[in-house]
């Protein structure tokens, strides 16, 4: 059975990432694109690479649009994919790439975000470990999925095994990223510009602000630490890459946590996983390694002399970060297997 797609916000980055990766699914049709201001052009003029899909026309993102599919994929800046899900009841399942559906606290959507809260859907990184599980369990069959913020899901990737084993204290982490300007979207910022941040590194959202460390502090709970003991410093910094996220995140180890158990917890957390990949010892991650693919690749540290766990991950922002892991969640949820359509290689030089 080939399932008809829609796929809102077609223009944009992380829409045309999308599109990507299910131009390849055997199991799909994209039947419909849409955008907003770029309604009523060839996607092609938008997304050139995509040649295999020059033949679809962009509509008005309406909900009669996106209706009538199997599967509705939501590529919309914050705030805006909510009016459209009431529309979508009779749509089986929904994806929302953007942030309305991640957070089930009103509290911290009413901080960071503002505006009306929407109900939170499952979230949409199967790795993850959740309570005695992962949240994998919870994606299958569900008709409702919020994808990730892609600084969220490297850094809770990074440190959930850790929390879930015991081995380190969630209540000092300190994580500082690199990350590529394409995961801000596709609209024309000052800020953005190459003339900008071409031979640069900019920090931004510094000292609490970012919107995604509530996610963070969401799914590190869920790993099993005490929501009210997670504290954690977030520093983004942009440079100058258009893809990619290099997050290196330490915290306190535990008392009694020996190096064999530190380094144990992330091989067994992730030793069966497709996509998420621990290396060897001394081996750390460049964000090359992973361009154009669905994989999350890390190295961890002990610094005994600061008595500290240390994490570098490497992501591909649009990929793994966003797109890749909306599409692995679509397979995880329709009993595909998880891993089509989704590359593991990356692109080099």
């Amino acid at each position: 059975m080939t399932l008809s797609v829609a796929v809102s916000g077609a223009s944009g980055y992380a829409g045309g990432e999308i599109l990507r990766l299910l131009a390849d699914h055997p199991d799909v049709e994209i039947r419909t694109v849409t955008a907003h201001s770029n309604a009523g052009q060839p996607l092609i003029a938008h997304q050139p690479h995509l040649r295999s899909l020059a033949h679809l026309q962009l509509e008005a993102t309406t909900p009669e649009a996106l209706a009538d599919h199997d599967v509705v994929f939501l590529a919309l800046p914050h705030g805006q994919s909510a009016q459209y899900t009431d529309a979508l009841v009779d749509t089986a399942l929904v994806i929302d790439a953007g942030a309305d559906h991640r957070l089930t606290s009103s509290a911290d959507w009413a901080a960071f975000y503002g505006g009306d809260h929407a109900e939170p859907w499952a979230y949409g990184v199967p790795e993850l470990p959740a309570g005695s599980t992962k949240q994998r369990e919870l994606l299958r069959g569900a008709s409702r999925i919020a994808a990730p913020g892609c600084n969220a899901s490297t850094v809770s990737l990074s440190l959930a095994p850790g929390v879930a084993a015991g081995v380190i204290d969630p209540g000092d982490i300190v994580s500082v990223l690199a990350v590529g300007p394409s995961g801000a979207g596709k609209a024309a910022k000052t800020n953005l510009l190459a003339s900008e941040i071409l031979g640069t590194a900019n920090p931004y959202a510094v000292g609490g602000t970012h919107r995604h460390i509530p996610e963070i502090c969401q799914a590190l709970a869920a790993a099993g630490a005490e929501a009210d003991g997670i504290r954690i410093s977030f520093t983004p910094v942009l440079v100058p890459m258009a893809r990619g996220i290099l997050a290196t995140s330490s915290a306190p180890i535990r008392p009694g946590a020996t190096d064999e158990q530190i380094r144990e917890a992330w091989e067994a957390a992730y030793a069966d996983e497709p996509f998420v990949h621990v290396l060897p010892e001394g081996q750390f991650p460049r964000t090359a390694d992973v361009l154009g693919a669905n994989t999350a690749l890390m190295g961890v540290a002990i610094d005994r002399a600061a008595n500290r766990v240390v994490v570098v991950a490497a992501v591909d922002n649009l990929v793994k970060g966003t797109a890749g892991a909306a599409v692995q969640s679509m397979n995880i949820a329709l009993g595909l297997a998880e891993t089509t359509a989704l590359p593991v290689n990356g692109v080099a030089p």
